[in-house]
Formats: C-alpha cells, sequence, structure tokens
C-alpha cells in the first residue's frame, strides 16, 4: 500500500512538474501565437482563418444536429479564441449538420418488450406507442408481435414507432377464440367479407384523409393482425379517403 502510495504522488507530482513548469517554459521558448475566433464560421473558412495564422484545423467527432443552425456552421473550438499556443498546433472545431445520419430501423419482432425499449433508447428512437395482444402461446407473452417501421427500413434519430406486444391470456373452456386475418391494403368490401368468412364481426370503420395512398384501402385494423379474439369482438377498421 506504501509503495502504491508512493507511486501515485510521484504521478500527480510529474503531472504538475508538466502543466505548471515545463509547458510553460515551453510556450515561452520561441514564437508563440494567439488563436483566433473561428466560431459561427462556417467550416472552410475557419479552416482557411486558422491555417493563415499557422494553425490546424480538426474537425472534432462531437458533431452536433441542429436544427435551427446552418449547416457546417463552427459552434465550438479547442484551444479556445485567445490563448497563445505554440503555432502550428491543431485547433478542434465541433460543426453543426442539420440532418441526423440515417441507419436501417432495427428488428424488435420476437424479443422481449425491455429488450425492444432499451434498443430504442441507445438508437434514439421514439416508440411513441406501444400496444398489447392477447395471445394464446404462453412463449410470445411479453414479446414484440409486430412493428410500425418494417425493419432495415432506413430511419433517423428521433424517428418515432410503435410497437405491439403480446399478452397471454389462458382462454376460458367453451369459449372460441378466431385468429384476426391481415386486411391491411385490401378494399373495404374484401376485408370486410373476410373478416365475416373468418367468422369475426366487422366493426367501426375509421376514415383518414391521404393523396398519397390508394382510396378506399385498409391502412390500420384493431385488434392486430394474429390476435386471437372471440367472435363477438368488432374488429375497426381504417380505410383512406382521397376527399
Amino acid at each position: 500500500m506504501k509503495k502504491a502510495a508512493l507511486i501515485f504522488f510521484l504521478l500527480i507530482g510529474a503531472i504538475l512538474l508538466f502543466d505548471k513548469i515545463l509547458m510553460p517554459l515551453y510556450i515561452a521558448q520561441g514564437s508563440s501565437r494567439v488563436v483566433p475566433d473561428v466560431t459561427n464560421m462556417d467550416y472552410e473558412s475557419a479552416e482557411q482563418r486558422l491555417r493563415q495564422s499557422g494553425f490546424e484545423a480538426i474537425k472534432s467527432y462531437h458533431v452536433k444536429y441542429l436544427s435551427n443552425v446552418d449547416s457546417n456552421l463552427v459552434i465550438s473550438q479547442t484551444p479556445l479564441a485567445g490563448l497563445e499556443v505554440k503555432p502550428g498546433r491543431n485547433v478542434y472545431l465541433v460543426v453543426n449538420r442539420r440532418d441526423k445520419p440515417s441507419f436501417p430501423m432495427p428488428d424488435f419482432v420476437g424479443r422481449p418488450e425491455f429488450d425492444a425499449r432499451q434498443a430504442a433508447a441507445r438508437m434514439n428512437i421514439v416508440l411513441n406507442d406501444v400496444q398489447l395482444s392477447t395471445v394464446t402461446n404462453a412463449e410470445d407473452n411479453g414479446k414484440v408481435l409486430s412493428q410500425s417501421i418494417t425493419a432495415q427500413t432506413m430511419v433517423q434519430a428521433g424517428a418515432s414507432a410503435s410497437i405491439i406486444v403480446g399478452k397471454y391470456e389462458v382462454s376460458s373452456v367453451g369459449i372460441r377464440k378466431v385468429v384476426l386475418p391481415d386486411v391491411l391494403g385490401m378494399s373495404l368490401d374484401q376485408a370486410q367479407q373476410m373478416l365475416t368468412e373468418a367468422g369475426l364481426k366487422p366493426g367501426k370503420v375509421v376514415i383518414e384523409h391521404s393523396e398519397l395512398l390508394v382510396p378506399n384501402t385498409v391502412i390500420s385494423q384493431k385488434p392486430a393482425v394474429g390476435s386471437y379474439i372471440s367472435p363477438e369482438q368488432p374488429v375497426e377498421l381504417t380505410i383512406v379517403t382521397a376527399e
């Protein structure tokens, strides 16, 4: 312990000696120059200004993404403006980028809800809607059944998504459960016919306006695709209209 403590104090002493004595002496020898202020300049202009003053500009890895600030603008610099340093020293510049880099949407399906939430948080994906859907297989309990953004779709940090998580329920004896078919992309008549043929009851029809999607097309259904529901439970459909 005494030896370790001695080594520790020697290291501290060496650092203080270098910082307080040797570095000032080094700077005092020969010429020194004042670091110019290049903040609020675009990176190319800042790089040229530093080169003219005898410094080398280095783009920092700590890039900011500010939507209300001009792209490629220098936000901060190290060393700070006004300091006297040796010529030729690197000056690190933090720049702005309006658009965040894109990355493939992760695949949450089959993963526990906690893992999906953790992965989304790490990648700055906002899960703004988490729905529960009844499942009859105990292994699907608490696992993601589907996600609003398909895996591998290119998204940016801050993108919003929703997931559907399985909730295991044991069916009561004598109560029949039916798997809800996928009617997304069908016309309203086709979707209602398929639900009827599956022994289910078409329910409320919600209309959303869109000039991009095909009119009278089902774009959402509740409960979710693959849910186990009783024949008496109505199925809500959302369709598109161009009007």
